[in-house]
Parts: structure tokens; sequence; C-alpha cells
């Protein structure tokens, strides 16, 4: 049966390379067409001038970050202590993965945050906080977060969108 093997894996690497025949052959330019086209010059699409929902983004909107731009920023700068897993600036989340603190190695956090709105109010951004704590065999369980960790970091987060938006002003 090995010999059958054998000559079924042969037989298919021969199949597929005889697959490799034919040669691609890619358009040429216009011979009119000789001048380069500029990264900034209008050109037509498939979705057509009004955008693929019938209206297109005012001139100078950029597609960036879909967030507060100061939430983002401060939750960044708020949270920078630990790894972040996730960053996602059009869809506002920021996920970590575990920290343990170095004064207590037997228990670690998490952080989700979750920035809800455009504009910078206190209702713009959410937190969730998750705790860890290792059993007696070593193994991490889940522990209760005390709920004002979590607003602690909300306003930590918000205080420091606000010293980002004073700065910005001046």
């Amino acid at each position: 049966m090995g010999g059958y093997g054998a000559l079924a894996v042969l037989g298919a690497a021969l199949a597929l390379s005889a697959c490799d025949q034919t040669q691609a052959v890619y358009p040429t330019k216009d011979k009119g067409d000789s001048a380069p086209r500029m990264s900034n010059e209008k050109r037509e699409t498939i979705f057509g001038p009004e955008g693929m929902f019938g209206k297109s983004k005012p001139e100078g909107e950029g597609v960036g970050i879909g967030v507060n731009a100061f939430l983002w920023r401060a939750s960044l700068d708020t949270i920078s202590f630990m790894p972040i897993t996730t960053a996602d600036a059009f869809g506002g989340t920021i996920i970590t993965d575990w920290y343990q603190l170095p004064e207590t190695p037997s228990e670690r956090y998490k952080v989700n945050v979750f920035i809800l709105d455009r504009t910078l109010r206190a209702d713009g951004v959410k937190v969730s906080l998750f705790k860890q704590m290792r059993d007696s065999t070593g193994n991490w369980a889940d522990v209760r977060v005390d709920p004002r960790m979590a607003v602690d970091l909300e306003n930590s987060i918000l205080t420091r969108a606000r010293q980002l938006r004073v700065v910005s002003t001046e």
C-alpha cells in the first residue's frame, strides 16, 4: 500500500505542474496615456461620483479615527503601562493583555476600554476591568472586581482627555 501512496503523490504533483503551462499576459499602457496618474488626481470608481451610499465625504474629512481623538489618546495614555493586545481607533476599542503588578505577583488585571462617542462627554467612555488571582494549585481564578475601580479608571481617562483638549486649544 505504501507504493500506491507514493505513486498517488507523484501523479498529483505531475498533474499540478502541468497546470502552469500558460503565460500571464499583462495589460500594457495606452500610447496616448503617457503621463503617470498623480495620487491626488480624481479618478473614476465603480461606485460613481456620489460614492457607494449616494453621497461622498466632504473634502478633507479623513478616514482614520472614528471616535473622539481626546478620549482615544487619553485612554492609551492612561493604560500605557499595560500590554495592549488590540487597539481599533475606528471602532474605539482597546483591549489589554493580562498585567501583573510587581508588588502582587499572585494577582493580575485585564482592561477593555470602549469609546462610545465622537464627542468628549462623560458617558463617552466605558471601562471593563477583570481580575484573576492564583489559587492554591497555582491556577488563575476569576475574582470579582470592585466596580469603583472601573469608574476610577474611566474618570482618569476623562481627566486626561480634558487636559489634552485644553492643551490643544492653547
